[in-house]
């Protein structure tokens, strides 16, 4: 990704903490976007490792083998093929809320992906990361999964930073 298309999301306070709010437009159907962010072997691709139980209250497990970080959550909002909600921590962690909502965009789907981040931790990184992640969804959604773009998560930090005026 260039420096050119490099479009970030915003971050402002919410309580204590930080917002993230990242924003895609992808040339797919919502069911097929839906499917990337809910079914096993297509966050794979993308997130990693992991299982969502589509479903209020459902578990949530994301394994990130390679550093050793389980997220063991659960649902706390969901409407099928439209949002889904869960707190990106395990149970003794603070509450680090992540909202993936979908709409229909002409042809394709509008994503907005809300990353709450709490007092005291990095509101840039965090957002920086999932920048990255979102690049690897749209490659995945084009049926080329890519590895992690470090080159656009260290711009992304430094944007976001400048936002938060670090």
């Amino acid at each position: 990704m260039s420096d050119d298309a490099l479009s970030l999301g915003t971050i402002t306070r919410q309580g204590d903490g930080y917002q993230g709010r990242l924003t895609r437009t992808f040339e797919h159907p919502p069911a097929k976007v839906w499917s990337m962010l809910t079914e096993s072997p297509l966050m794979a691709q993308w997130l990693s490792a992991g299982s969502i139980e589509q479903r209020p209250g459902g578990k949530v497990r994301i394994d990130f083998v390679d550093s050793g970080i389980v997220i063991d959550s659960s649902v706390s909002a969901f409407e099928a093929g439209r949002l889904l909600e869960y707190s990106w921590s395990s149970a003794s962690e603070p509450e680090r809320p992540l909202r993936w909502e979908l709409k229909p965009a002409g042809a394709g789907t509008e994503l907005v992906l809300s990353v709450g981040v709490p007092a005291g931790e990095d509101a840039a990184k965090a957002c920086a990361g999932f920048e990255g992640h979102l690049e690897m969804l749209a490659a995945a959604l084009e049926g080329v999964p890519i590895k992690f773009p470090f080159q656009t998560y260290l711009q992304a930090r430094t944007g976001y930073q400048a936002m938060l005026g670090a």
